[in-house]
């Protein structure tokens, strides 16, 4: 019996006009930059760092996570989908008979976006981007940066977790009790564990962490201490919630001692940079 499972069958989609649809999952990325950023401007106040920084910080973010998230999912996920067609990588088209585009204009093609997207992308392009920005306008340290958008990219995760939650993707295995999630837009008919919501409120937590130890301890001024609890903590959290999540490519997951899929093997290395950059001797800023 299934009656203290809750069952989750809400639209992903706000509206759809013509094959056009804005959806809670792109809200949620909305939601998460403009915080994001109204937050960076009360650190960037702190640090004396004048305000015009604050738009090309904002692009360099934006950009690199999109590109990041997107080769993500192509090259540690989806490689077999893509590798014989590699425009659909960019391409937010796909050919359907019969479906049309945007209140009809062209036939035969649909409208749908670019979808698929893995945050270990993100983890690999967003630093590269800010070591660039660092050099060319802030003057300062690659690890400056990073320690203060650790804290943003923790507040952006659990948004995009919760619009993971909206889709009913990226969820988890079968609890195996009457507790759980029933995603019926997915047709599971068992309760599932909601490990969206799992990371959503571990990355919460996280980021809450993060903002006290900035403004309430001396470690902000200890280069790559906060970045370095900041990877820590998300990709351990990562590590362990996998373990309860469902298989995102079938024939590449408990591939590591039968018992580690992806997701787990690409979080150890950002561990372990996290562990070195607590660890490390440090001069103070």
């Amino acid at each position: 019996m299934n009656y203290l499972a809750i069952t989750w069958n809400w639209n992903p989609e706000i509206f759809n006009i013509g094959g056009f649809s804005i959806r809670w999952y792109s809200l949620m990325f909305v939601i998460a930059f403009v915080l994001g950023t109204y937050l960076m401007k009360k650190i960037f106040l702190e640090d004396k760092i004048p305000q015009e920084k604050m738009d090309p910080l904002f692009m360099y973010t934006f950009v690199s996570m999109l590109i990041g998230m997107r080769l993500g999912e192509v090259f540690f996920y989806s490689w077999s989908d893509y590798q014989d067609n590699l425009l659909r990588i960019i391409l937010p088209f796909r050919r359907q008979e019969g479906a049309e585009m945007l209140f009809g204009i062209v036939k035969g093609w649909k409208f749908t976006g670019i979808s698929g997207f893995a945050s270990h992308g993100a983890a690999v392009g967003i630093p590269i981007a800010l070591y660039f920005y660092a050099r060319k306008h802030l003057k300062k340290s690659w690890l400056f940066i990073l320690d203060r958008m650790g804290i943003m990219v923790a507040l952006a995760g659990f948004f995009i977790r919760i619009g993971n939650f909206f889709n009913s993707e990226i969820y988890g295995k079968p609890t195996g009790s009457s507790f759980g999630v029933i995603f019926k837009r997915a047709g599971d008919k068992i309760p599932s564990h909601p490990t969206q919501l799992y990371e959503a409120f571990s990355y919460l937590i996280l980021f809450f962490v993060l903002w006290h130890l900035y403004w309430k301890t001396d470690k902000k001024f200890k280069e790559g201490y906060l970045f370095g609890v900041f990877m820590i903590a998300l990709w351990s959290l990562r590590f362990l919630i996998e373990f309860v999540k469902k298989a995102q490519v079938d024939s590449r997951e408990d591939w590591v001692f039968n018992s580690l899929n992806t997701g787990q093997v690409l979080s150890i290395p950002l561990i372990l940079i996290g562990i070195w950059l607590v660890l490390r001797k440090r001069k103070a800023v």
